[in-house]
Order: structure tokens, then C-alpha cells, then sequence
């Protein structure tokens, strides 16, 4: 086998969990062959250059071999052979994300309770509990 479309390589290769996902992706513009958009349809040889982008990451990967055939991981990754820049710059960018945590995370409480809202709109409100005016827990008359 010398061609094989592109959506069905990406999905032996283990790059997507179904051939469906692949197809989106590439109509998306997400996937490049030698720098050109293609379609999944488009065919696919030993030698191209693949650019796949998913979220921030770019990966670029050189086809190494065609299989039609979606098989184990450590098979699946003879099939293709990543750039040096690649893996630098997935590399750099997994550091960023470590040390630039998502701000949303960094949080210790969860929401506020019932009683800390209403705490906090009495204070908002200037009121202040009546049981903090009296000198005694009984009831004034």
C-alpha cells in the first residue's frame, strides 16, 4: 500500500479515537500536508509532512509508513516520526502550563455558603445581628 487517505492514516496512527473525529478536524483546517489545507479525502504517502493542531499545540510529524489497519500504540507510533521542533515546542509549551497554572485553580475554598452570603450582605447592608446589641442572651421588654 503506497496512499492511503488522510483520515483514515490519522485515525490508524492513533491521532483520533474515530475516523469521524479525524474528518472534523481536517475540515476544521486543523490538518496541513506539506503545508497546504487539505480535505479527508486527500491521500496521504511515505514522505509528507503533516501539521496537526489541537487547541495551542502544532504538531508536525513525518509519515513513515501507511497502514490501514488501527492496531496497538507501540505499532501505531512507527507509523510516523515527529520533528525535533515539534517536541521542543510541545515541550515548552507543557512548561508554561506548569508554571502559569490556571488562576481557577489556584482557588482553596468552593463557593461561598448559604450563611457566609448572608454574612456578607448584612455587611454590605451595614446591619448588624441584634444579638450583638444586648448585654445578656434575654429577651428585652
Amino acid at each position: 500500500m503506497e496512499r492511503l487517505r488522510i483520515d483514515k492514516w490519522l485515525w490508524a496512527a492513533r491521532f483520533y479515537k474515530t475516523r469521524s473525529l479525524a474528518s472534523e478536524d481536517i475540515d476544521k483546517g486543523r490538518v496541513h500536508i506539506n503545508g497546504v489545507a487539505v480535505k479527508p479525502a486527500r491521500e496521504v504517502k511515505v514522505g509528507d509532512t503533516l501539521q496537526l493542531r489541537a487547541s495551542a499545540i502544532t504538531r508536525t510529524v513525518v509519515v513513515q509508513a501507511i497502514s490501514d489497519k488501527r492496531g496497538p500504540a507501540p505499532v501505531a507510533a512507527l507509523l510516523f516520526q515527529e520533528t525535533a521542533e515539534s517536541i521542543a515546542s510541545r515541550a515548552l509549551a507543557a512548561e508554561q502550563r506548569r508554571l502559569a497554572p490556571e488562576p481557577a485553580l489556584s482557588l482553596t475554598q468552593g463557593r461561598p455558603t448559604k450563611r457566609d452570603r448572608r454574612d456578607t450582605e448584612k455587611a454590605r447592608n451595614g446591619q448588624v445581628h441584634d444579638w450583638d446589641q444586648r448585654w445578656s442572651a434575654s429577651i428585652d421588654t
